[in-house]
C-alpha cells in the first residue's frame, strides 16, 4: 500500500476461544465488506495465540462510518458475545511508510 498523504491505521489485537463458531467465515465477510467501503486502503491479518490485524482508512469519518454499519455491528456483539477472550482497538496516523522487497 503506496500513500503519500498520511493516513489512519486501526490494529485490532486480540485472543479467541478455542471454538470457530463461524468465526473464520465472518472473517472473510468482513474483509470482503471493508474493501467495499469509501476511504478503506487495505488490511494484513496474522493470528497464532494472539491476533492482530490492521486496517488502513482514509480519514476517521471512514473508520466510524465503517466502525457504525449495520453487518459490521452485527458482527462486533457476535464476537463479544462468543469469538473473543479479550481485544483491544488502537487508532493511529500514519504519517510515513517504508517498505523493504529482498
Amino acid at each position: 500500500m503506496k500513500n503519500n498523504e498520511p493516513y489512519y491505521a486501526v490494529i485490532f489485537t486480540s485472543t479467541k476461544t478455542i471454538e470457530d463458531n463461524g468465526y473464520n467465515q465472518m472473517a472473510i465477510q468482513m474483509e470482503e465488506l471493508a474493501q467495499k467501503q469509501p476511504g478503506f486502503l487495505g488490511i494484513e491479518s496474522a493470528r497464532e495465540s494472539v491476533g492482530i490485524t490492521v486496517s488502513y482508512w482514509q480519514s476517521l469519518e471512514a473508520i466510524a462510518n465503517w466502525k457504525n454499519h449495520a453487518d459490521h455491528t452485527f458482527a462486533q456483539h457476535k464476537g463479544n458475545k462468543e469469538w473473543y477472550t479479550w481485544y483491544k482497538v488502537r487508532i493511529c496516523k500514519v504519517e510515513r511508510e517504508y517498505e523493504f522487497f529482498k
